[in-house]
């Protein structure tokens, strides 16, 4: 692999993720100041239960939007944020969307009730009949607390990624539902059309964003560089690399540190799609992942055959050199979490320190590799073995490893009870928030 280096970064540049954060908070801020001049413009019901009713269920119409917008996995934004962090505010703006929805139908219900004098269920039974939407737009409701409730924490550990993934594609029903309902007896609809064209193109933009990013951008870029494994290579017992070669790869913007999800085309793997970090910097005539056998799909990567149909989605994450903010580096690799340090020290500029954390010496992936890249690029190399316990970098010994560490970006990746305790020993010697860069790769919708 041919080394790439990156430009420094100066240390007074305006961070990527927090250009793009502040940009996402404005951008619903405002859509929510507009939503909230739009209901004012259409003039409130006398009663108050009925005026907060219809204000959730607008939010909730904007939170449901903006819930499209983050799983869209728009290159820009999942560049500068990454697909864990827009993973977890789609989470937790899924339950504020969750609860906006059941205030919408509690404070629309009674306050309805109140005023034709009916008890508050059969007030809804008699909304559900005789008003246009309605029906559609319980059952929306209903489909969201199902999906709400298949992602609360008890039901996500319990349930295969493949049972979850498949109840989240009824998100998609509930937005078409909910839409033709906010259109049939919606306030905004009916009595604005500067409030209609603007809710138009909410959901246009929302559901474009999906369109593009889910489906077109992934069509196009496999069209282009028609992916193919070149070869598979065992690295050790239960590890191997797969190479992969196409057409213009010198155009695919990929970054040492990113990951895509492969999808190998053959017979009995088509319909698989797993995440693998990209473990050499790329270097415009072949991609490499490395991965461990730890399932089926990582297992059967051995037997791939050397011509295979490659489908890959991404390239996906913001675990690059695009966010660092100091001249020197630190980067911390745990067991296979090697991978994506292993692309990122080739890439990087300045002297780095890299720790690779193991249990034992014959765990170490790609070591002479990284012994190698080391040496020719002057970085420091550590390898620390041993079990769990004791901890191997709690914060005194890796102060005594890298005594400038509050100097240096610091890169981790490895297993999560690994990152988190490596994370509670760089809280603990105070290297600043911005300096640290880590990834959780969890998929989001």
């Amino acid at each position: 692999m041919t080394t790439v280096q990156s430009p420094p970064v100066p240390p007074t540049a305006i961070r990527p993720k927090v250009v793009a954060r502040t940009g996402l908070y404005a951008v619903l801020a405002a859509n929510a100041a507009v939503v909230t001049l739009f209901a004012v413009q259409a003039g409130f019901a006398s009663n108050a239960l009925v005026v907060i009713g219809r204000f959730a269920g607008l939010y909730s119409a904007l939170l449901m939007a903006f819930q499209l917008l983050l799983v869209a996995r728009l290159p820009w934004l999942d560049r500068r944020i990454g697909m864990d962090r827009l993973t977890n505010w789609h989470r937790w703006t899924g339950f504020g969307l969750l609860w906006a929805l059941v205030c919408h139908v509690v404070f629309i219900t009674f306050g309805y009730a109140e005023s034709s004098s009916m008890n508050p269920v059969s007030q809804l039974v008699d909304l559900a009949e005789t008003v246009e939407g309605v029906l559609r737009a319980a059952v929306a409701v209903v489909l969201i607390l199902v999906i709400g409730g298949a992602s609360g924490r008890w039901a996500r550990r319990r349930l295969a990624y493949e049972t979850w993934h498949f109840i989240h594609l009824y998100t998609y029903v509930a937005v078409v539902l909910a839409f033709t309902h906010q259109v049939a007896v919606g306030t905004t609809f009916t009595t604005s059309s500067a409030a209609t064209g603007y809710w138009y193109a909410v959901w246009g933009v929302a559901l474009g964003s999906v369109f593009l990013g889910r489906l077109v951008l992934p069509l196009w870029r496999n069209r282009r560089h028609r992916l193919r494994v070149e070869a598979v290579v065992p690295e050790a017992d239960n590890v191997v690399s797969v190479y992969i070669t196409g057409r213009d790869l010198d155009r695919l913007p990929a970054r040492a540190g990113q990951f895509f999800l492969w999808r190998f085309l053959t017979k009995d793997r088509w319909w698989q799609a797993n995440p693998f970090s990209l473990s050499a910097a790329p270097d415009g005539t072949r991609l490499r992942l490395t991965a461990k056998a730890a399932g089926d799909g990582s297992a059967g990567l051995r037997h791939l055959e050397p011509g295979t149909r490659v489908f890959a989605e991404g390239p996906y994450g913001a675990f690059t050199a695009m966010h660092r903010t100091r001249p020197e580096a630190l980067l911390i690799a745990g067991g296979v979490g090697v991978t994506p340090i292993r692309a990122l020290l080739e890439e990087i500029h300045g002297h780095a320190v890299v720790i690779y954390r193991v249990a034992g010496e014959r765990d170490a992936v790609l070591y002479d590799e990284l012994r190698e890249l080391a040496l020719a690029k002057g970085a420091e190399l550590h390898l620390v073995t041993g079990p769990p316990v004791p901890d191997r970098l709690a914060p005194r010994e890796l102060a005594a490893l890298v005594p400038d560490i509050t100097e240096r970006d610091v890169f981790l990746c490895g297993p999560p009870p690994m990152m988190n305790a490596v994370l509670g020993t760089l809280r603990e010697l105070d290297v600043p928030k911005p300096q640290i860069h880590f990834e959780r790769f969890s998929l989001a919708g």
